[in-house]
């Protein structure tokens, strides 16, 4: 992983990018770091957030300073922070001294939605094949996003991948599954959206009255299966 930038996203926050691609091995790095900087973070760092190819990490810069005044700024801190994280993620330090398990999530789907036949048709497939296809891998959670508890699911197989529509709509139904390119995931919540919908689940991924407010985080695994 030697091609990569650091850069102040604001006076508060650091973000290191490999670059604008959907790789599972990068996201795969992208969440070692992850671990790493979660299990050992610094003074006045507040979060860390995995995107598809970055971290972001973001921090209280006056915590920062008076904690680390060998350095001239905040951000140089952060910055020698990261690029020592990044070090001990690319020898394999993280994976043996701050292992994090993640979950795996069943996430059954009623096979109705009103792109299904759109989506079989583009594809050339019959429906009980896209359903077949959707269904069989394992996917990964790259990232968070969009809309809380709404989770970038890696991992859709090509036969499948399907553009988003050219027109969103003004209301997709909490619960909606659906196929955006090479993407695939549920709408937590009720909202605008141009993904394909192939089916509806009844599980909840938004649940801001629980101290878990999200059923996924970034890293955990999902499977769909027909209901």
């Amino acid at each position: 992983m030697s091609n990569y930038t650091i850069f102040p996203l604001s006076d508060a926050a650091i973000t290191i990018d490999f670059g604008n691609v959907i790789d599972t091995e990068i996201n795969d790095f992208v969440m070692k770091l992850y671990r790493i900087c979660t299990k050992k973070p610094f003074i006045g760092m507040i979060e860390a957030m995995p995107a598809y190819a970055s971290l972001t990490i973001f921090y209280n810069t006056f915590e920062v300073r008076n904690a680390y005044p060998d350095f001239e700024t905040a951000f140089d801190f952060a910055k020698k922070y990261l690029e020592d994280n990044l070090q001990n993620t690319l020898v394999g330090r993280s994976d043996n001294q701050f292992l994090t398990e993640f979950s795996l999530v069943r996430i059954p789907v009623i096979y109705d939605g009103e792109d299904l036949a759109f989506v079989a048709e583009t594809n050339c497939l019959s429906i009980k094949e896209v359903i077949e296809i959707h269904t069989a891998p394992t996917y990964q959670v790259f990232m968070m996003g969009f809309l809380p508890g709404f989770a970038y699911l890696g991992g859709l197989d090509a036969r499948i991948a399907t553009p988003r529509k050219a027109t969103p709509r003004t209301k997709v139904a909490a619960g909606s599954v659906g196929i955006a390119g090479n993407q695939t995931g549920v709408y937590p919540s009720e909202s605008p959206g141009g993904w394909q919908l192939i089916g509806r689940t009844e599980v909840q991924l938004y649940t801001p009255h629980l101290p878990e407010i999200t059923l996924l985080k970034a890293g955990d695994y999902v499977r769909f299966y027909q209901k």
